[in-house]
Parts: C-alpha cells; structure tokens; sequence
C-alpha cells in the first residue's frame, strides 16, 4: 500500500495523478489531507504510524513552504517522495521546490520535479516492484508501452 498525503485539499488535483498511476499498477492506496501547519498531532499519528497499517511508501505533496514531506521523513522508517505543488501563494513553486529538496543529511525525502505526482506515483511503485514481482512485471510493461509510444510517434515524423 502506498499512503498519499498532500497539507490541504486544494492539492489534490496534482496529487490525483499519482492516484491515478498507482491504481492503474493495482497498487492500494490511502489517501488523507495532513497539514503540517494546522494538524501537527495528525502528522505525528500518521508519520509515526503508517507502516503498522502496511504502508510501504508515503508519497507526500505540498505547496507553499512545503515542510510535509520533510517532517514525515523525520519520523517515519518508511521511504518518502516529495511532490512540491505550485500553490496559489507559491512563489513561482520555488519555495515548494527547495523546502522539499534541501533536506539535511540522514532525513531524505526523493523529491520530483514541480507538481510531478505522477512520476512521485511510478517511482513509488518501482519502490515497492523491488520486492514485488507481479508490481515489477506492471513496471515493465508499462515502461515498454513508453518506448512503443516513442518509435510510433518517431515512424510519423520520418513518413
């Protein structure tokens, strides 16, 4: 199971597209609105708690200040990826970008790029199809339906 957090419900929109990715794979997901500002005791609860409940992977989005992800990576024994979400008082996404990014030594936090869920989704299946065969299998499918794309988008161009 993948745990999908993001601080509030206005990024669920980027957040679905991981989602989105991991349903397609079959991969159980549980999603939830943790703010690390308005709900820190829920934070702590569902940092500190996430893989007693079978958690493998939290894939943890924010804007703003962005400190989510990197709080639930001080906590958690489980890998984070953090999905930096260009907010509405987000200053050019940056801000998201760098609290996410520039974490200190032993609390790492994977980060992707700028509203990039859906690369935070594959790569936590990648995670989990290392001890996953029948997820692996799914990975690999679906990188080889990525490069089809690629050579019959490349037989177009050369028509």
């Amino acid at each position: 199971m993948v745990g999908i957090i993001m601080g509030s419900d206005s990024d669920l929109p980027i957040m679905q597209e991981a989602i989105d990715v991991l349903e397609s794979f079959d991969i159980q997901v549980e999603v939830d609105i943790v703010s690390a500002h308005r709900t820190p005791e829920k934070l702590v609860d569902y940092a500190t708690n996430a893989h007693k409940r079978g958690v493998k992977v939290i894939v943890a989005g924010a804007g703003g200040a962005a400190h989510l992800p990197g709080m639930v990576a001080s906590m958690s024994p489980l890998p984070i990826i953090g999905v930096p979400v260009k907010s509405r008082n987000s200053i050019d996404g940056w801000d998201s970008v760098l609290s996410i990014l520039q974490m200190p030594g032993g609390v790492p936090v994977a980060t992707v790029a700028l509203d990039g869920a859906k690369n935070a989704g594959i790569l936590a299946a990648q995670i989990i199809g290392a001890s996953d065969t029948c997820v692996l299998d799914k990975i690999i499918a679906y990188k080889e339906g990525l490069k089809l794309k690629v050579e019959k988008a490349s037989e177009r161009v050369k028509k």
